[in-house]
Order: C-alpha cells, then sequence, then structure tokens
C-alpha cells in the first residue's frame, strides 16, 4: 500500500544550497536576500512593488492598517474561506462583513455585492481559493458603480475615491487572468508561502500592489516597513554599519519581517515555480480525464479558454454530488484507510465558534453549506508521481463506488 501525503514542500539541493549560503554569509535576518526576493516577485507579477512579510495573514492585516481601516468599518470577504481573511479585518478593529457565494462555486456571489455596500465599507477581499483567480473586473465594476456610497477618511482612502481592493491570493501566485497576473489584478495583492503553498518559504508572505495616481510607491513601502518593524527607522542591517546605530521609533508597531534565511528558499522556489506549475497542470488534467466519466463528480475548473483563467493549480476540490456530511466523511476515512490523505476546504466561517459569536449563522448562507458539505480535497503537488496519482484516482473511485 502507498502512503500519499497531502501536500509535503517540493525541496530540492538547490534551496538548501541557497539558505547554506545565507547561514554563512553572517546575515539571517532581514536583509539582502529579502529584498532581492521581493524585487523578483514584482519583476514576476509585473506589479509596482512588493514586501515581504511573515505571513498572509500579516501581508492582509499591514495593507489594512496602511489604508486606514479602523474600528466601526466594514470589510466584505466570504463566508467560503479560511478564517485569516476574516480574522486580519478583526485584528484591526474592523467587522468583517461576510458574503455568500454563487451557487455550486467557492468564489463570493457578486450578484450579490451591492447590497453588501455602504458608507462604512473600506475594502473588499475577494478570495482566489483554489488558485482560481476571481473575477476582479466584476469587483471592480460593482465598486465603480458604488463609489457614491464611499467616505475617505484618510489621505489614501481619498486618492482612491472607492472602496479599495485587496485580494487575497494566498493560493494563486502564477496564476493568470486574461494576460495579466496575480499581483496586478487587484488594488493590492496578499500571497502566501506556507508549507503547504505552490511557493514556499516555510512560513512567509507578500503584499504587492498596483500603480496608482495619488499613491506614492516609496512612501507606501516605508510604511510596510516601519509596521513589520516595531515602528524602528532602521533596519536591522542599516543599523549595523558603522557609525549608523541610532534610530528612532516613530511609533508601537509590530514585529512580521520575513527573514533571509526564509526569502534564501523563495528566491529558488521563485525561479523553479513556472515548472512546478506545468506539473500541477498536468496532474490536474490526468485527474479531469479520469473523473470525467464517474457521475456524481463535481470538480472545481481550474483552466478556461472561455474566460482566459489560467489556475495556479493549488487545490483540487471535488464536489461529491447529492451527498452529504457523513457519506464525505466516510470517504475521507476510506481514503485514509487505502493510505491516501485528504481535506476539505473549507468549512464556512458562520459555521466556527468565534464567527457564531458575532452573530454570524450558516442558515444565512446556503450556498457556502452546499459547497462544503460534499467537497473532498485530493492530494495535488509537484512532487506527486504519475504512478502516485494513478493511485489516487483508483482508490478514490473505489471509496466512492458505495
Amino acid at each position: 500500500m502507498m502512503k500519499i501525503p497531502f501536500s509535503p514542500p517540493d525541496i530540492t539541493d538547490e534551496e538548501i544550497d541557497e539558505v547554506v549560503d545565507t547561514l554563512q554569509s553572517g546575515w539571517i535576518t532581514t536583509g539582502p536576500k529579502t529584498k532581492k526576493f521581493e524585487n523578483m516577485i514584482t519583476k514576476f507579477c509585473m506589479s509596482e512593488r512588493t514586501v515581504c512579510l511573515d505571513s498572509c495573514t500579516s501581508a492582509l492585516e499591514m495593507t489594512l492598517r496602511i489604508l486606514g481601516v479602523k474600528k466601526g468599518d466594514e470589510v466584505i470577504v466570504p463566508a467560503y474561506t479560511y478564517t485569516a481573511t476574516a480574522s486580519a479585518v478583526c485584528h484591526v478593529g474592523a467587522r468583517p462583513v461576510l458574503i455568500d457565494c454563487m451557487p455550486n462555486s467557492v468564489q463570493m456571489d457578486y450578484d450579490r455585492l451591492p447590497d453588501y455596500i455602504n458608507s462604512k465599507t473600506k475594502v473588499i477581499i475577494p478570495v482566489d481559493l483554489g488558485g482560481v483567480p476571481c473575477d476582479y473586473d466584476k469587483v471592480f465594476e460593482i465598486v465603480e458603480r458604488e463609489k457614491a456610497k464611499f467616505i475617505p477618511e484618510t489621505p489614501i482612502q481619498e486618492a482612491f475615491g472607492r472602496i479599495i481592493v485587496l485580494a487575497d491570493a494566498a493560493h494563486s501566485i502564477g496564476a493568470k487572468r486574461g494576460l495579466a497576473r496575480v499581483g496586478t489584478l487587484a488594488d493590492f495583492t496578499a500571497f502566501s508561502f506556507h508549507a503547504v503553498k505552490n511557493l514556499t518559504t516555510g512560513e512567509g508572505g507578500a503584499v504587492t500592489w498596483r500603480k496608482h495616481e495619488g499613491l506614492d510607491s516609496d512612501e507606501l513601502y516605508k510604511q510596510y516597513m516601519l509596521l513589520s518593524l516595531h515602528g524602528q527607522s532602521k533596519d536591522a542591517l542599516a543599523k549595523t554599519q558603522l557609525g549608523s546605530w541610532e534610530y528612532d521609533i516613530i511609533g508601537t508597531y509590530f514585529k512580521c519581517n520575513m527573514t533571509d534565511i526564509m526569502a534564501s528558499i523563495g528566491i529558488v522556489q521563485l525561479k523553479r515555480l513556472p515548472e512546478m506549475l506545468k506539473k500541477r497542470k498536468k496532474i490536474i488534467e490526468y485527474y479531469n480525464k479520469e473523473l470525467a466519466s464517474q457521475g456524481g463528480i463535481s470538480v472545481l475548473q481550474h483552466f478556461s479558454e472561455k474566460d482566459r483563467i489560467l489556475s495556479s493549480g493549488h487545490l483540487y476540490l471535488v464536489k461529491l454530488m447529492w451527498q452529504d456530511e457523513e457519506y464525505r466523511n466516510k470517504v475521507i476515512e476510506r481514503m485514509a484507510g487505502y493510505g491516501v490523505a485528504t481535506n476539505v476546504h473549507y468549512k464556512p466561517l458562520p459555521m466556527m465558534t468565534a464567527y457564531k459569536r458575532m452573530g454570524y449563522t450558516i442558515d444565512d448562507f446556503p450556498n457556502a453549506f452546499e459547497m462544503y458539505k460534499n467537497e473532498i480535497t485530493l492530494p495535488l503537488y509537484s512532487k506527486l508521481t504519475d504512478e502516485q496519482a494513478q493511485y489516487v484516482i483508483e482508490n478514490f473511485k473505489k471509496a466512492t463506488r458505495d
């Protein structure tokens, strides 16, 4: 019997050598490797600028803080997502406004989005779940249409003059919609480099942004640096320069910087990303072909020539149509018995205690519950061999036969 883990990292000797080089350099915290990684991401995404941080959650939170989102404000987030999307909103004191997904979809209900916008709405956070980019054109169309409701309260909000779109792209680095890569589809984009992601730095994340009139990118970058390092006016590397020990604390801020050790892994991972994405695409195409004739199965569509969508292929979501939670959980147990690890993406936020305490109930999010109740996620990663992929599908067919 094979043992197939759910999502192990794809690490080669090249990443190890780069980390060793950093360890031997005498500089392991935020420094030249982190700056190099930031520049590489900017070039890869064709964004205006990039800041690397310790997680996608920090990227979301620090962006909300820079945008001036605060207590009394509202931020619209999908109900069908991981808690990090909404918890970042709570961290700044604002209220996450949960919106249901479209029927038979993991993306927010764009048609209902205008109903959730009011004078308190400052930001919308679409989520590229599974690696499939959201319809940002539609989001921006709605934002422009509803801009009369927007009340700016900070200079950066005045510069936009409308609700700001912050993409939760934790799953979608390398994905495209049309000719544009994720990283430039929204005003700001937050990435995750967690251990299970397509590109990993162990932990870690980044935020990119687009050029916008009235936005000073150098000043914006400086604000991220202050927020992520205790409000310190000089980073650790600058302080080590001869005679440059003195610094100021501009504010009592946070500690969420990326280290050069993490960036070393990311530098190599980003070089390898196009090839790793090709491997994921190949596996998705094989899974799709094998499951095409399987009755009662619906899969997340990762690629669409019509809509010009190219997914990063982060997760392979399968719906066991017309089944319930009990059946789905039995399939997960059967797969485990065959040595195959599977998962569920996601249990909707209104089903979680923290969000129930905010007054949310899953009864108000029927589409999210319908997606969740019979969803199962199969192993999908660049190290998965053809033989292993065949083993996964054969046993999935067996597990869903009864």
